[in-house]
């Protein structure tokens, strides 16, 4: 099995309650050969990836159901790294509609004739990555990512039967007032249904791992109920409790009630109290993390369901058929009305329109698309309609990526982690032998067969390898949710610690700091120039400044625009612009279909590197009025006979400045100096600016002159700045810094910054940028603004602390409450209400995150 064709599945696992089963669970399955698994308690769920041929889905289900727990697959396709390719065959499904909709002849100007053939093919669609294979369904109840809460439901049944049966439990055992003759055995009967029927999930989890020869978090708690219960049972049956008239006043501290029990005391309230505590904090602890996983849902759930696919019928006619997204393939053109969301990544057809990238980008400013643009899945068509070419589909798109991107996040381990899975992995053998270690003590004291149960089962029950185990996973599954939700996509949880410790961040200029596309910021003219009258006046006055750099830019844009280069197109998207503003020329169309007073274009030619040259005439004006107008660099219009004298010191001064400049001339003499740059992101500035308040220096690295690097980086207010560095040279620049001793972040969004994302201790890529910068990095902003780098840092530095949090209080809490109830001085009672309370607080804690701003 090649690296492309590895296999790379998704399990649900049923069962797990802590760090000590998720340790099991990852050891059974990296016992088969080939495979790397990673467990995410929250998520119930793990992430494996297999080398080996010869391991199947029915070898991985095993491992679990090995290791005491149940397991369905639920992406059972094989990991493909390459984008889907359009079929070279027709394909099936897509039979035209009986009624041709309004869209298609909305949106198109023109038919674009597609024949598809007729079939019964299909796409198996694997979007949110949880599909469920053949003959692997799960029931609603085991899977916490499913849309109805069975699960949630059947806890909730059982908390409430629970707590309306404890409460007249707790009062008649606590209060002596209340303990009629026979109370015990109304109190037995109430009981009794409580820790078995509300228990059982904890009895059903702790049975399925002792059949495995494992221990679990629902061992302790199981032996722990079962103790009190059998306890209780044998005093009242045999022990002298069940007699008529008998009383207890039992005491929160255990160690207050010794010698004063003639009879044995009863501890059903006990078994009944922490059955209910502990229910209420599974509960509370299941529905935050289907809170947690609230974003990754809502993420998952952005795509389109269906897609009204244009087909052409047999008579050629074009119409629309609403079809299943999984019937659709790349190449497949679809119709997107108002409203509607796009289908799938995609290339505008026809039509134009504004769409709402908010939901993915976290963008609130709609982006205007037409012919050739690309669009994105998911977003929503907010005016005209469109008929969009599908590129990617299914698995390939850009949803389903940033889907896998952190999914993947939350099933990692960041290594803050692993202290807490070697502590865990032997929690519970521990406490077992802890609490048998403490009764054999009491008894052998002295203290008493009670008092001696009552501190063992104590220590069973306060013990929390649950919290321990939620503490990490709980964090990034809320944190990387609601970075996933800001546009800001975190690849791996061991990314976290290297964002606490990067002290550097290089930015790369060109599409980071910059817009990555030049424009024209300013039209030089000689100081005091008369030209004459201003093409078109009929005053001969003659031509201002502004009259002067109108028609420079106009002759320009002219022969510019047979060009085809970035100086030229940044000088014919200006012309167009202040031609749009301004007053309009002569209207109306000559008879061959030429606007009059437009610019005609003749005798067009370009020089490489040099310039082009062409003569310009208006159109209807009359014959012998063309002009030839150079547009290029000094020499190489001085070479032309042009007098450039004028127009040097302006033209040197840009240079200096890091713009790129070119001269326009015609009649032997330049008229204007066009000046190009790529200009800056109106939120660089500002970026830079909350990049230094988290204590990071900023590094300008760029392949342009010093001059160019300078003057950008002054703007944005950076001090250090590495220039004229080639595409392969970028990675020996960040390794050098490091070898400065810094920890160096990266920033950047193309091809040539692929290796360098890589070599940095943190990359991040701009989604705007290329997939393989975004792959090479290990946080992506998906909005392609430089001010989500520090909220991306800000977010995973957050998260990083909560992490650490949670693992304080959880190691904290064991550390000091076994002991107490190892001395006895914990009440069975306030130990499961403890025990609980640690979980819910974990998680609670980490469900702040939902607020990072």
């Amino acid at each position: 099995m090649s690296t492309d064709e590895r296999l790379v599945v998704d399990l649900a696992v049923e069962g797990m309650t802590c760090a000590s089963c998720v340790a099991r669970v990852e050891k059974r399955l990296q016992r088969l050969p080939g495979v790397t698994a990673s467990v995410n308690l929250p998520l119930e769920s793990a992430h494996v990836i297999g080398t080996d041929p010869s391991v199947t889905h029915d070898d991985l289900v095993a491992a679990v159901r090995a290791a005491g727990y149940d397991a369905r697959v639920t992406s059972p396709l094989p990991h493909v790294s390459a984008p889907a390719k359009p079929a070279a065959h027709a394909h099936a499904g897509h039979a035209p509609a009986d009624v041709p909709t309004g869209a298609v002849a909305e949106a198109r100007g023109a038919e674009h004739g597609v024949e598809h053939a007729m079939g019964d093919g299909g796409l198996e669609h694997a979007l949110s990555g949880h599909s469920m294979a053949p003959g692997h369904e799960m029931d609603p109840d085991e899977d916490t990512s499913a849309p109805t809460d069975a699960r949630g439901a059947d806890l909730r049944r059982r908390l409430v039967v629970a707590a309306i049966l404890t409460v007249p439990v707790l009062l008649l055992s606590m209060i002596p007032a209340l303990q009629f003759r026979g109370w015990q055995w109304v109190v037995g009967v109430l009981a009794l249904p409580v820790a078995t029927w509300a228990a059982w999930p904890f009895h059903r989890a702790a049975a399925r791992a002792a059949r495995h020869g494992a221990s679990t978090m629902d061992t302790l708690v199981s032996i722990g109920i079962i103790a009190a219960t059998s306890w209780s049972l044998w005093a009242l049956l045999l022990g002298g409790a069940g007699e008529l008239g008998m009383t207890m006043t039992p005491t929160l501290w255990p160690r207050a009630a010794e010698g004063h029990m003639a009879v044995p005391e009863l501890y059903f309230e006990v078994a009944a109290v922490v059955t209910t505590f502990l229910l209420a904090g599974r509960y509370a602890e299941h529905r935050s993390r289907r809170r947690a996983g609230d974003a990754l849902r809502a993420l998952l759930d952005l795509g389109a369901k269906e897609v009204a696919l244009v087909v052409t019928g047999p008579d050629g006619r074009r119409t629309e058929q609403n079809v299943p997204i999984d019937r659709l393939h790349v190449g497949d053109e679809f119709a997107v009305r108002p409203g509607e969301k796009v289908a799938t990544d995609g290339v505008v057809v026809s039509g134009s329109s504004a769409l709402d990238t908010s939901l993915l980008t976290g963008e609130p400013v709609p982006v205007e698309v037409g012919p050739g643009d690309e669009v994105t899945g998911a977003t929503v068509n907010s005016s005209g309609a469109l008929v969009v070419r599908a590129t990617r589909v299914g698995a390939d798109t850009r949803l389903a990526q940033i889907g896998r991107l952190v999914a993947q996040a939350q099933t990692g381990k960041a290594p803050v982690q692993r202290l807490a899975d070697r502590i865990s992995a032997v929690f519970v053998p521990v406490v077992l032998v802890l609490a048998l270690g403490t009764l054999v003590v009491w008894l052998a004291t002295g203290g008493g067969a009670q008092a001696a149960f009552t501190a063992a089962v104590a220590v069973l029950i306060i013990a929390c390898p649950c919290a321990l185990g939620l503490a990490t996973p709980t964090a990034l599954l809320v944190g990387t949710g609601r970075g996933a939700q800001l546009g800001i996509l975190i690849k791996g949880p061991e990314i976290l610690e290297r964002t606490r410790r990067v002290d550097t961040v290089v930015l790369d200029k060109t599409g980071t700091i910059t817009q990555g596309r030049m424009a024209l910021t300013d039209v030089l003219v000689p100081a005091s120039t008369e030209v004459g009258t201003a093409e078109g006046s009929t005053t001969g006055a003659a031509t201002t400044a502004d009259d002067q750099q109108r028609e420079a830019l106009r002759f320009a844009a002219a022969v510019e625009r047979q060009a085809e280069h970035p100086i030229g197109a940044a000088v014919v998207a200006a012309w167009d612009e202040l031609a749009a503003a301004g007053p309009r020329g002569a209207a109306g169309v000559g008879e061959d279909g030429v606007q009059i007073g437009s610019d005609e274009v003749y005798d067009f030619s370009a020089v490489a590197g040099r310039g082009v040259v062409g003569v310009v005439r208006t159109a209807h004006s009359g014959l012998g009025l063309g002009r030839r107008v150079l547009v290029g660099r000094p020499t190489w219009l001085a070479e032309q006979g042009v007098d450039t004298a004028a127009l040097t010191t302006g033209f040197e001064a840009a240079e200096r400045d890091g713009a790129t400049a070119v001269m326009v001339a015609w009649d032997g003499r330049a008229r204007a100096t066009l000046v190009v740059r790529d200009p800056l992101k109106d939120t660089s500035r500002e970026a830079v600016d909350d990049l230094r308040a988290l204590g990071l220096r900023p590094v300008l690295l760029t392949g342009d002159n010093p001059g160019a690097a300078h003057a950008v980086a002054r703007e944005v207010g950076i001090d250090e700045v590495i220039a004229q560095v080639l595409p392969e040279d970028k990675v020996e620049a960040v390794r050098r810094l490091q070898s400065e001793g810094r920890q160096v972040a990266m920033v950047g969004d193309g091809v040539n910054d692929a290796a360098a994302l890589a070599t940095a201790d943190l990359g991040l890529a701009m989604g705007t940028g290329t997939d393989v910068a975004i792959e090479a990095a290990d946080l992506t902003l998906v909005r392609g603004d430089l001010r989500s780098a520090a909220q991306a840092i800000r977010l995973s530095r957050r998260t990083l602390r909560v992490i650490q949090q949670n693992l304080f209080w959880a190691f904290a809490y064991n550390v000091a409450a076994i002991p107490l109830a190892a001395l006895g001085l914990l009440n069975p009672m306030i130990a499961g209400a403890a025990m609980a309370f640690s979980s819910v607080l974990v998680v609670t804690n980490s469900l702040r995150l939902r607020a990072f701003r």
